[in-house]
């Protein structure tokens, strides 16, 4: 006989998956996350799967506006490689994405990075952005490191151990999902020249790298709608052979 608070239980995580996104407009910095939100997020990170167990991680959580606000004086930027390889991803109709099945909708981006010809400005504006750009009034930051020191056993590249940080970035964001928080990746903390001054602000040591940042908080307005796509299972299993 079917478990009724199993099969609940099974569908609240089917739904979280399928309603996982990346929430991109400003969050409340009055409405912060609830510690006991902040709790199961970290405990659910705890129980991420990671090679042999090794569970190279670290978690640090930036909740004090003065931190929160060291944090978004440092001086971020985005290359021109991101801009160009972005734009490679872009599809500039609903009708494009949806035969595509992967990438994003340009409308999601401003107007220049949608043209190939004005990258180059674009690029030199945002080598003088600053994190407060990205972090837009978060109420909490947490930042994932990981020791680079350490490697799974005969994992060239220790490629099983970013995996495993992916599993933990995964376990957080649906837990996230699930409790109503929104939540963002902001790959830019992990740049070279932006760790360096977050290893100041925070006392990283310097065997420590930021595997990935994450912005969490509630939405201060509502987000636009927008089309998220999915390849057919057709299009990516195979079964006995490829293809």
């Amino acid at each position: 006989m079917t478990d009724p608070a199993s099969t609940y239980q099974q569908t609240i995580m089917r739904e979280a998956i399928r309603t996982r996104h990346s929430e991109r407009v400003r969050f409340d910095p009055r409405h912060p996350v609830e510690e006991a939100q902040l709790n199961a997020i970290i405990e659910a990170a705890r129980w991420a799967p990671t090679a042999h167990n090794m569970q190279n991680f670290e978690i640090i959580v930036v909740d004090d506006p003065t931190m929160l606000a060291a944090l978004g004086r440092v001086h971020a930027g985005t290359s021109k490689e991101f801009l160009r390889e972005n734009y490679a991803q872009l599809s500039f109709s609903e009708d494009e994405l949806i035969r595509k099945g992967t990438g994003l909708l340009s409308t999601m981006f401003p107007p220049s990075w949608q043209d190939p010809d004005a990258i180059a400005e674009e690029a030199a504006d945002f080598e003088h952005g600053f994190l407060d750009a990205t972090m837009r009034s978060c109420p909490l930051v947490m930042i994932v490191v990981f020791d680079t020191r350490q490697r799974a056993p005969a994992s060239e590249g220790d490629f099983l151990g970013v995996m495993s940080l992916g599993c933990v970035m995964q376990n957080m964001w649906l837990t996230a999902t699930s409790l109503g928080i929104g939540m963002q990746i902001m790959s830019v903390f992990s740049a070279e020249h932006v760790e360096e001054d977050l290893r100041k602000i925070l006392s990283i040591p310097h065997y420590l790298s930021i595997a990935f940042a994450c912005r969490l908080g509630y939405p201060s307005v509502r987000a636009d709608r927008y089309l998220r796509v999915r390849r057919d299972v057709g299009r990516f299993s195979h079964r006995n052979s490829y293809g």
